[in-house]
């Protein structure tokens, strides 16, 4: 009786062992068999520009249109400097003097707000490419 539980609990080993190899190389299959996909960007996402404007049907002109101006600390009057040096040489009727610039709470960005009227989208698209081509501007709201 002793030997029939020896050859039962031997019996029982190999078969631990075979199901754990067979399962390892069912994983091993399993890894070779997975496919990598190549991650870029869908082609033709964007249209034009990065800065145009991708669902004009979503803008309603003419409309009045807030917009933040961030830029770096220590950059204050570069930044006033450059913001009213575009919207001046874009929207000749607006009034430079409107420009408000006003520290973040951290003291590590500034921020000129100002509020166009704008009548077409090739505006918005202009004043973003000039607005990202700009040096002192670091985002645009």
């Amino acid at each position: 009786m002793s030997d029939d539980s020896k050859d039962t609990n031997q019996d029982a080993n190999n078969q631990n062992t075979d199901n754990q190899n067979s399962n390892q190389d069912q994983a091993s299959a399993n890894e070779r068999s997975v496919k990598v996909t190549d991650l870029t960007p869908n082609k033709g996402a964007l249209v034009g520009k990065k800065t145009d404007i991708q669902n004009p049907e979503l803008w309603e002109f003419p409309m009045n249109y807030p917009l933040s101006i961030i830029g770096h600390e220590g950059e204050r009057e570069s930044l006033l400097n450059e913001v009213k040096l575009i919207l001046g040489s874009q929207f000749p009727d607006f009034d430079l003097a409107s420009i408000e610039v006003k520290p973040s709470k951290t003291g590590r960005f500034h921020s000129a707000r100002v509020n166009l009227y704008l009548t077409t989208a090739e505006q918005v698209n202009e004043l973003y490419a000039s607005l990202d081509n700009a040096k002192t501007v670091r985002i645009v709201l």
